[in-house]
């Protein structure tokens, strides 16, 4: 025998309640299958529910496309950071600057390692030391270095920052949104149980598939289990 099944998506959430506002709109008040009072409730949760999912799924789905965004920023911002370190290396084995160097930028005198960047706080974490120390260390009169040069790994380390506050900020957006829309769902859910309840009830002389049609025409969803299911 078919049961009935309550939305367990958003989504379907809203079509349950638009179901049953259309027949509400559609009926003269003596003919609908549910009360006036679940009518009204409907009237006045509904907007509020479906901008609350709208507004989450707008957010998330821009939290989405500013991650890929991030994404690119970070490979990016990486690069010349590993790369500034890479020619700091370079200079120190040509002897064009002293070992010593590697201090001032957090490392350590004898290791000739890329730190790991494979992270967003560890690109952080390397980027500003870089940039902080190249920038003393030109203060005291130090050879510059390029390709890359500080100045370009600090255009593009930044761009970086930019990118991953931003999205820190949509992320923080998205999750108050959701959290809008979770304390919702109760009260959604609980208005649906009591509309489709009503509508039972008001067909419950009807019998068998006469019964479930006209409640499904109230947005009611029937389900028939894996072994109950026709042949076709």
């Amino acid at each position: 025998m078919p049961y009935r099944r309550l939305p367990n998506t958003d989504q379907a959430r809203l079509r349950a309640l638009k179901a049953a506002l259309d027949k509400g709109k559609q009926s003269y008040p003596y003919d609908l299958a549910y009360s006036q009072q679940l009518y009204h409730d409907i009237q006045g949760l509904l907007p509020q529910f479906e901008q609350a999912v709208s507004q989450y799924t707008f957010s998330k789905e821009r939290q989405a496309k500013y991650g890929k965004l991030l994404a690119d920023q970070f490979k990016e911002a990486r690069i010349y950071v590993s790369h500034f370190i890479q020619v700091l290396n370079f200079c120190i084995i040509r002897n064009e600057i002293k070992p010593e160097v590697r201090e001032a930028f957090g490392l350590d005198i004898e290791d000739k390692a890329v730190p790991d960047l494979g992270t967003e706080q560890q690109l952080i974490h390397w980027g500003e030391k870089l940039i902080k120390g190249e920038e003393q260390r030109m203060m005291l009169g130090g050879s510059r270095i390029y390709n890359p040069s500080i100045a370009m790994v600090k255009i593009k380390f930044e761009k970086f920052i930019e990118y991953y506050h931003n999205h820190k900020n949509l992320q923080s957006t998205t999750q108050k949104m959701h959290e809008k829309v979770l304390n919702m769902r109760d009260r959604v859910d609980n208005l649906i149980v009591n509309i489709w309840n009503g509508i039972e009830e008001n067909y419950n002389e009807l019998q068998g598939d006469k019964r479930r049609n006209a409640c499904s025409d109230y947005g009611i969803v029937y389900m028939y289990r894996k072994d109950e299911k026709p042949s076709v």
